[in-house]
């Protein structure tokens, strides 16, 4: 491979996707996505991307419109034309737009699957990591019942995933998940708030210790450390920081505030592998476990949280479900399978390994733009 790599252009496409069935959180619910596909360009060869932004800013302020807008009018601009000596470069160049983290990571993770291409290896070796099977876990959504979620969890038990993670809001928590519980005394078992409670809701909030959970993620403020250290000190079950960690800086001041035990990384939150990396590495050096989030992507996505999921940090099961968990039909061929029992195994090929269905994305896409130098 060659010392470095010009970026010659960068291809921008919206493809809409139908979940299975409508996924719902404490914020709302959606069943149709709107996947950002990008595609980054240089030496003869091509980079896979995508970026997570949500149709509504209800997770965060990025949008799939503003992401679009940041993505074609000043991202890809600043980029294309340059020459990389690393793919982290590529960071640099885009380093003048202030935020945009899920914008940003479409195009560098897009560069880092483009240098494992032109390296002839898998991503996940680019990455430094290795072709080991990760440990998978699965999201439900709220449904409309007890009965329903215990359905739910039930066929995923069999299924072989590693551990559930339930959605909870206020009215659907302590005693949903206790039912649960005494219906799988063994399970490995999770709740997300995504931010539905407050201080006030301590005692609540203490319920769930007698239940055994391996972690609450994110029960307060989207963008609050401190009153989550407040928040761990009085629950003995270890708090997960998922939409506060935003940047390595955020990883570094929430554990010197004890204000978790374990973060989710979502390499498409904190604005690329290059930042996921350097989050995996500080909580490795402090004996803080860490897992790989998920945020409704495609293939194309899950093929790039699989990869990371190797790195030796990893240790906790992510949200890297199957493909057919979400769609009815993915973007990539393969589709993303369990290769054993709770687990799923990189592919053995260049990049993410599974191909993107390049005619269906580019006769479904409903939005296009090319930069070019």
């Amino acid at each position: 491979m060659n010392t470095s790599v010009r970026i010659d252009r960068i291809e921008l496409r919206i493809v809409p996707l139908s979940l299975r069935e409508r996924f719902e959180i404490s914020s709302g619910g959606r069943q149709e996505r709107s996947i950002i596909v990008v595609t980054v360009h240089g030496e003869g060869e091509t980079g896979w991307g995508e970026c997570v932004a949500a149709e509504d800013p209800g997770y965060s302020y990025e949008t799939t419109e503003t992401a679009w807008h940041v993505l074609r009018d000043f991202l890809a601009p600043a980029v294309v034309g340059r020459e990389l000596r690393h793919p982290s470069d590529v960071l640099g160049a885009m380093s003048w737009v202030r935020g945009h983290p899920m914008a940003k990571a479409g195009i560098e993770m897009a560069t880092w699957e483009l240098w494992s291409r032109l390296e002839e290896r898998p991503l996940a070796e680019t990455l430094g990591g290795s072709m080991r099977a990760v440990p998978v876990g699965v999201s439900v959504g709220l449904q409309k019942s007890d009965d329903a979620l215990i359905d739910k969890v039930a066929g995923y038990i069999e299924a072989g995933y590693e551990r559930i993670k339930m959605k909870i809001k206020p009215g659907r928590d302590v005693e949903m998940v206790a039912s649960v519980r005494k219906q799988f005394p063994d399970a490995a078992l999770m709740v997300d708030a995504n931010s539905a409670y407050t201080l006030d809701d301590v005692d609540l909030l203490r319920g769930f210790d007698p239940l055994e959970l391996m972690m609450v993620e994110q029960p307060l403020a989207h963008d609050d450390i401190r009153q989550h250290a407040t928040l761990q000190k009085k629950l003995k079950t270890p708090i997960c920081l998922d939409e506060s960690i935003r940047q390595p800086a955020d990883a570094m001041h929430a554990l010197d505030a004890v204000a978790c035990g374990i973060i989710n990384v979502k390499p498409g939150r904190v604005g690329g592998f290059t930042n996921a990396i350097a989050i995996h590495d500080l909580c490795r050096s402090r004996n803080v476990p860490v897992w790989v989030g998920g945020m409704l992507e495609s293939g194309i996505g899950r093929g790039h949280n699989v990869a990371l999921a190797t790195l030796p940090g990893f240790t906790l099961p992510g949200d890297i479900s199957e493909s057919r968990r979400y769609w009815e039909e993915d973007i990539v061929e393969p589709e993303w399978d369990l290769s054993e029992r709770g687990h799923i195994r990189p592919v053995d090929a260049p990049g993410i390994g599974v191909r993107p269905m390049v005619d269906r994305i580019r006769t479904e896409a409903v939005r296009k733009e090319v930069v070019e130098s």
